[in-house]
């Protein structure tokens, strides 16, 4: 990318990893994002995340092996009336209990 683009591969690294949008690992195929918003941390989003990383085998901002889930907790989804929300890929989940945490995953398969 430097010998294209002319810059030294510090500028090109500082972008990369300074935008969130852009990542240096691969990602999984399906996204599930936890919301840790405040309405969600008061209905318990840490026990989802916990359920979440324990399903998955996986802790937060990490990829399953095979690549199929990416797990990363957020500040906000912007669903509060749904507390605790959990997102995978463009679908919403709301009131969700840790036991439901699995169930969810499931369909991804």
């Amino acid at each position: 990318m430097c010998e294209r683009t002319g810059l030294p591969a510090s500028r090109v690294y500082g972008v990369a990893t300074f935008y969130e949008q852009f990542h240096l690992e691969p990602r999984g195929r399906h996204l599930i994002r936890c919301c840790r918003g405040t309405a969600c941390h008061v209905k318990g989003s840490k026990n989802i995340a916990g359920a979440i990383e324990r399903a998955l085998g996986v802790s937060e901002g990490g990829t399953t092996e095979d690549r199929r889930f990416t797990f990363e907790t957020v500040a906000c989804l912007g669903t509060c009336f749904l507390a605790p929300v959990i997102m995978v890929d463009a679908d919403y989940y709301g009131t969700v209990a840790p036991g439901k945490v699995k169930r969810i995953l499931d369909r991804y398969e």
